[in-house]
């Protein structure tokens, strides 16, 4: 039977008996000359294999196995004529390797292919081989190939594991039928024979070094289908195993050596074919042999494969939460897999990849101990006492122990019995210890959602289960992000984190409802994907859920408020302005309590460090403090504003002693400057200014630019004579050096000058260090000031940063805010990241007439959001309805990108 037979009308595909024909009618058939002919068959052959897909987008396997096919029909019409050209060749047999060995490729895999000869190559049987790859080549394929005779293949595979699992799915395309019988023989006897253990060692290593490159999760909302976790490589290392120790030659025969149940391998087929089919997809969408499943592509691949919008889920969001279910599947499969060789394979004591451990007593609490992993004492005990399946996962946590893959296979057989015992509270009792755990119990509960047991337990967690946010921002699925904030939270509070975050590990031991916090960790995402706002719905399921895990009613009620309230201190910190005691004074007010901010900031942190890598940096974790610091007072002082002169008295008095100042000294800069200057920036930052002021003399401008690095940024200061627009051509400079404003502050002395002072970033959030960008970003500004070049003829030229960015709908806003503060106007614009949106908005703002005092940049991902503290040219709020509606017309144009 060939390897071929289930592909229906296969000569659509190619006709190479009809192609053969025309080669024989050639004059010259030889491969160079065969090329314009098969490249226009292998044109033709993608076509009708992509129309197919198009018809049936979910059969990936058929579409992998057209595609070699069609590569094997090329291959085959190549080697014939190659060998017509040179006929005093030896035997040679021509074998695809690799995938294209096993029969799957897709449109821009490569071809893995070798020639394979009964002793070494004479000069003749090179010219065949050089015949074909050059012909290859002009087809426009990526090829991988190899010259050898047996004896090289068998000593090569002998000494490196890779070529050993590429020769392991060696697979006849043409030629001699002896040679490749002979080399089969040998490598079975010589290569295979008596090595499997060491084979299924070295596979597992490999794949822990890939999995760590990837980012050793499964769950990453842009994964990589061929190499990620969960991905085609995982299903083809269990394959490859199975090959390779029981000599199996598809993989519905591991069912029948008892590495699979039925089930299993129905699994196990669905995922295959999934994953193929959007490897497929993916190819032909982009051209080319890409094989991560990017934001751009994403949504087209979905719609390819019919997913559709609905449930409060977009069509791109559940195609990709099932992607995620499938790439659980996976993971399921290779525990089963695995411990299914571990029976046979590993030495007494040990396990595959795997630590011995100690030795433990033979049960506990009725479980049985196989080397150190908790496993059943036989198959129905989960269904003689279901609440066992919380059980298992809360002595997993208090002796350290894993979970036997066994057993893991039965709790997910068996998880939905936990239905009618989600109220017991024994079980309830025992998942709190598991989620409130000193230990580990970001692996536990990893564990226990990977068997879906988590899921059944809690309904509500089951819906957020392998969801994705479709944004740049958030890099895990929902359910990842919420297990990685535990642990997080975990390692917090048993001093880990100390240096990262300072802070919150000082305050957490400070917090009395530490129950109440990993709850309200478990819950702040809790509801996402259901349509509204998912902090309201979540506080709702918490009023639920606490009482059932056993919390008191405080403490219900103080994780309903966490996650009610759990996005508030990173709106605050972020997007306003701290400098202005109205922003804290109505934080406070809606905190309310010591224990509450306390509570709030370590679920903040732990929010956004689980967010992904890269989202946490100095810059944050300063605002975070500062606000929290202002807030403690507040609350522990009262909610007036007590000590205002004072305070601003105060830093007065340390700058005069920083700089050695005299009182008449202190006295002018006093005069020069208003008193929300003084308020608005710290210590450091003062000092900073007042020397770039003496410094300056009587220079018309003055730019200084300095690593600033508590801040994770570069703060740069300009001091110049004050006049209209000097903002937006700051920031228009600043965008067409490379750099992101982060922050900024306006400040305008009595006498007419300005010194203005931002925070700038690169594009990957790191401190603007590079001498040459700073020295180019100082000659920019200075253009920008005297009008020299035209900015922004130039800042719209300028290239996005991120034109991923184009694939998530972003419909601009603005909010225009008179209550956010007593003396500015607050204006929050959101719209797409892109270069230059600052200095668009601020000069919307520079043309309505308008004073910026500060301005406050948050991205997230592809969202920016904007937020300018404004008066009119009076130092009045803006009040005019008939004004501010031009002004957010003005605003809503340029954040759209309508108007430069």
């Amino acid at each position: 039977m060939s390897q071929f037979d289930h592909l229906a009308n296969r000569r659509a595909i190619i006709d190479r008996r009809a192609i053969a024909e025309r080669i024989a009618a050639m004059p010259d058939a030889i491969p160079a000359t065969i090329v314009p002919l098969l490249k226009d068959a292998l044109a033709a052959g993608r076509a009708e294999i992509a129309r197919r897909l198009a018809e049936r987008p979910s059969r990936g396997l058929e579409a992998a196995a057209g595609q070699a096919y069609l590569t094997d029909q090329i291959l085959r019409l190549l080697f014939e004529s190659a060998v017509r050209l040179y006929p005093a060749a030896e035997p040679i047999a021509l074998v695809a390797v690799g995938g294209y060995g096993r029969g799957e490729m897709a449109a821009h895999s490569d071809v893995d292919i070798g020639f394979l000869t009964l002793a070494t190559a004479s000069r003749e049987a090179e010219h065949v081989f050089e015949a074909i790859l050059y012909a290859l080549w002009d087809l426009g394929l990526k090829v991988g190939h190899s010259s050898r005779s047996i004896d090289e293949m068998l000593r090569q595979a002998k000494g490196d594991i890779t070529v050993r699992t590429a020769l392991l799915e060696r697979r006849l395309v043409a030629g001699d039928e002896g040679v490749h019988a002979e080399a089969t023989r040998r490598f079975k006897a010589e290569v295979q024979h008596g090595t499997e253990r060491q084979f299924i060692a070295d596979k597992l290593a490999e794949r822990d070094t890939r999995h760590r490159r990837m980012g050793d999760t499964r769950y990453v909302v842009e994964p990589n289908v061929k190499e990620g976790k969960g991905g085609l490589r995982d299903l083809h290392a269990l394959f490859w195993i199975g090959k390779y120790v029981y000599d199996v030659q598809r993989a519905r025969q591991l069912v029948g050596v008892g590495l699979f149940t039925p089930a299993e391998y129905r699994m196990f087929h669905r995922a295959d074919e999934f994953l193929w089919a959007v490897r497929c997809h993916l190819h032909i969408i982009t051209r080319r042999a890409e094989d991560r499943l990017t934001f751009d592509v994403q949504r087209e691949v979905a719609q390819r494969m019919r997913f559709r919008d609905g449930a409060g889920k977009s069509a791109v969001e559940r195609f990709m939460q099932y992607y995620f279910l499938q790439a659980r599947a996976v993971g399921t499969l290779t525990g089963v897999f695995l411990a299914h060789l571990d029976e046979r394979f590993a030495a007494r004591g040990s396990r595959f990849g795997l630590p011995t451990l100690r030795r433990k007593p033979r049960r506990l609490n009725g479980f049985a101990l196989d080397r150190g992993r908790l496993a059943l004492p036989d198959d129905g005990f989960f269904r003689a006492d279901p609440v066992r399946l919380i059980e298992i996962f809360q002595l997993a946590d208090l002796h350290g122990l894993e979970v036997h893959p066994l057993a893991m296979r039965a709790a997910a057989r068996d998880a939905k019995l936990i239905d009618d015992y989600r109220r017991d509270p024994r079980a309830n009792a025992l998942f709190l210890d598991v989620l409130t755990s000193p230990r580990d119990p970001e692996l536990v509960l990893r564990w226990m959602n990977e068997a879906g047991v988590m899921g059944r337990f809690i309904p509500d967690f089951a819906r957020v289960v392998a969801q994705m946010q479709f944004d740049m921002y958030h890099h895990y699925t929902v359910d990842e992000h919420t297990i990685r904030a535990i642990g997080l939270l975990a390692r917090i509070e048993a001093g880990l984190e100390r240096e990262a975050h300072p802070i919150a590990t000082g305050i957490v031991q400070q917090i009395v409802s530490r129950r109440a916090l990993r709850v309200a960790v478990l819950c702040h995402d809790i509801a996402k994907g259901r349509g509204g706002d998912h902090s309201i719905l979540g506080a709702a399921v918490a009023q639920h859920l606490g009482p059932r895990l056993g919390l008191t009613p405080a403490e219900t009620e103080t994780v309903a408020w966490l996650v009610r309230y759990h996005l508030l201190m990173s709106a605050t910190a972020f997007k306003r302005d701290l400098a202005d005691f109205k922003t804290i004074l109505d934080f406070a007010t809606t905190v309310a309590s010591p224990e509450r901010l306390r509570m709030l900031l370590v679920l903040t942190v732990v929010d956004i460090r689980a967010v992904g890598p890269g989202t946490w940096n100095g810059w944050k974790r300063q605002l975070l403090g500062d606000l929290f610091e202002a807030a403690e007072e507040v609350l522990r002082l009262g909610h007036k504003q007590r000590g205002r002169d004072e305070r601003i008295a105060d830093r007065q008095q340390r700058l005069r002693e920083t700089m050695g100042w005299d009182a008449d000294r202190l006295a002018a800069a006093v005069h020069r400057f208003p008193a929300a200057y003084w308020i608005a920036e710290p210590d450091d930052v003062l000092a900073h200014n007042a020397r770039l002021i003496e410094t300056a003399g009587d220079a018309p401008l003055t730019i200084d630019a300095q690593v600033y690095a508590e801040r994770g940024a570069t703060l740069v200061s300009i001091y110049a004579a004050d006049h209209p627009g000097l903002f937006y051509r700051i920031a228009g400079a600043i965008s067409l050096a490379g750099g992101n404003i982060i922050d900024a502050r306006i400040h305008t002395t009595r006498d007419g000058m300005a010194i203005d002072n931002f925070l700038v970033q690169d594009p990957f959030g790191r401190p603007f260090d590079d001498p040459a960008r700073l020295t180019r970003l100082k000659a920019g500004i200075d253009d920008a000031l005297a009008n020299r070049g035209k900015l922004i003829d130039r800042l719209v030229a300028k290239p996005a940063v991120r034109p991923r960015a184009d694939a998530f709908p972003i419909e601009p806003n603005v909010l225009i805010n008179n209550d956010a503060s007593n003396r500015f106007t607050v204006i929050e614009v959101n719209a797409r990241d892109r270069p230059a949106l600052l200095n668009q908005l601020a000069h919307a703002l520079f043309q309505s007439k308008v004073t910026i005092h500060s301005a406050h940049v948050a991205t997230y991902g592809e969202r920016a959001v904007d937020t300018f503290y404004v008066t009119d040219l009076t130092g009045d709020r803006l009040t005019a309805s008939s004004r501010l509606r031009t002004l957010e017309k003005r605003l809503l144009e340029s954040a759209d990108g309508t108007t430069a």
